[in-house]
Parts: structure tokens; sequence; C-alpha cells
């Protein structure tokens, strides 16, 4: 499962947690202007904005699982299974398949306004990448420095909902979400006030009381809730360390550690943690085996070129001792 959430200081942030429990080797690339994007009907996109993010490069395909395009407009796409449903192609639409959803939005937009007016025509039809890649049950979202939708493929059609949080986790789908957060109206970063009954006064005897009832464990409905409470309530400077660093202390909030959710293949964990600089284009990440942040900024490549251009992630801690 999996965890995307924007934030915004001068700058504007966006990335996920990936959750799963095993990688594919997957890379930060920047796909520049020029590289010839071939839709299996959508047409193809031979020039369109540069983007950066994480993908599995297939072919000389890149699978991305989160990017952002020069224009500042971020996808990213998040484990959707057996709500998604991916009907067959329709010949009065435009029809994308799941795996090119995020480049066909990036290709052709630059703002969250210009994807929801593109995807009333659009049908996210039931096709896979191949026979060793069938598609993945998917749902999106899709920011910038303005706003969030969230687009979800189920039986009665494309749904599109605003996102005003701009968090987004898995199951079940997003108006469950967004209704559920009425559970905890109550939480508090306050210090909380007695409302036990009238006349009987109790007094906190810890900080941070004011959230108690604020999910902890692993599950999406609850990982939607404690992203979005810390989201809303953090403070950071307006700097890029600063901005960065809390960015990524939210998206820590709902990291899952090796061991504590074994699913069929081994253990679910934060495979890697991803926070871009839309404004910017600059792309950070860590991963399990390294909290290092690095970064890989779009604009010091060759935008103008055909070429991906993929760099691997550092996978191992190098330990500073101070004394």
């Amino acid at each position: 499962m999996c965890t995307a959430a924007t934030y915004k200081t001068k700058d504007h942030y966006f990335g996920r947690n990936l959750d799963y429990e095993y990688s594919y080797n997957e890379t930060v690339t920047v796909t520049p202007r020029e590289y010839p994007f071939e839709f299996r009907l959508a047409g193809s996109a031979p020039s369109h904005p540069a983007m950066i993010g994480m993908a599995f490069v297939k072919d000389g395909y890149p699978l991305y699982y989160d990017a952002t395009n020069e224009a500042g407009l971020s996808v990213a796409g998040l484990n959707f299974p057996f709500n998604a449903f991916y009907p067959q192609k329709d010949p009065n639409k435009i029809n994308v398949a799941p795996f090119e959803f995020i480049p066909y939005i990036l290709c052709s937009c630059k703002s969250v306004a210009e994807a929801r007016e593109a995807l009333k025509n659009v049908n996210v039809f039931d096709e896979n990448f191949s026979a060793e890649l069938p598609h993945s049950p998917l749902h999106w979202m899709i920011s910038d420095d303005q706003e969030s939708v969230t687009v979800e493929p189920v039986r009665d059609g494309l749904k599109i909902y605003q996102n005003p949080v701009g968090i987004l986790t898995n199951n079940p789908t997003f108006d469950f979400h967004l209704t559920n957060l009425s559970n905890y109206l109550n939480l508090t970063r306050e210090e909380p006030t007695c409302r036990f009954a009238d006349g009987f006064d109790l007094k906190p005897y810890s900080r941070g009381m004011g959230a108690i009832g604020l999910p902890g464990d692993l599950s999406s409905a609850s990982r939607f809730v404690k992203a979005t409470f810390t989201k809303l309530n953090s403070v950071s400077g307006d700097g890029e360390a600063e901005s960065v660093s809390q960015f990524f202390h939210i998206l820590g909030s709902v990291e899952q550690q090796m061991g504590c959710c074994r699913v069929e293949k081994g253990f679910e964990h934060t495979i890697y943690s991803s926070c871009c600089n839309t404004t910017k284009g600059i792309y950070y990440y860590t991963t399990y085996n390294c909290s290092r942040v690095v970064g890989i900024d779009m604009r010091r490549e060759n935008l103008d070129g055909k070429a991906l251009k993929s760099y691997p992630l550092l996978e191992q801690d190098e330990f500073f001792i101070q004394n």
C-alpha cells in the first residue's frame, strides 16, 4: 500500500511512500521534451513538457509510479485493489491504458484544471503493458500548487473527486476517506479541555493528549487520517531544507517498518519515500536502508534531448561517527 501527500511553503512539494514487499529496481528518471511517447490508442506525443519521477524503465519505456512535469503538475498512482475497474476500449473516448495514465496527463496538461477538463473524454481501458507485466489496480492523485484531485476508475465510470486535504492512500474509495475524517473531529494539537461532564474537572497528565484517538495502525484508512492530521498541522520555515525535511516527516508519520505487515511474498515496507519540489523540478528521495536525502535536479539535465536519463537508488546508509 502507499501514501501520497502535498505540502506548500514558499514552494510546492509533492511525493509519496511506496509500500510494497519487493522492488522492481525503480530509478529516478528524467524524460526530456523530445522523448517520443507512443500511446497504445491515444496517439503520440513526440514533443511535450519534460518530467521527472520514479519509474521502472522497461524496454525503454518509463513506467512512472509518480512524476512531475516542468510546469509543476504532479501525478502519483497508488494501489486500489478490488475497487479499480478498467473497461474495454470506448470508440467515443480517448482510450488510455493504466500504465500510460501518468505520462498522458503530464504530456498534455500543465495544471489540475487542464487535467480535469481532459479527463472528461478519457477512458482508462483494460490494457496490459505486456504479458509479463499486467496492469495494476490503481487510482491517482493529481496536484499543482493550487489544488488536488483524486481520480478513480470504478465500475460506475471514471470518478474525479476534489481533494481538499492533498492526501491519498488506498482502499476504500476516496469519498469514504473524506467522510471518515469526521470520526476524528475532536482531535486537536492544542492542550485538551475537559468535556467529560459538567462540574467534573479533569487535567491532562501528558503533552499531546489532544491527539488521543489518532490512528497508528498501517491500514489505508488509518494512514489517511494520520497523514492528513500531520500534514494539516505541520509547521516549518519556507527554506528548502526546512520544507523538504518537514515533508519527509509527514511521510514518516505513516511509514511501514519491515516485519509489521506480513503478505504472501514477504513483508510490506516503505521501499522509498519521495519529495519533489514541483516549483524547481528537484526530486528528492530516501530508501528503506538509506535515510540520507538524495536529490536530482531535472533542470540540470538536457531537457531538449530524446533519451531517458535514469539514476539508480542509493540503498546503503553511510554513517557519520562524530567523535
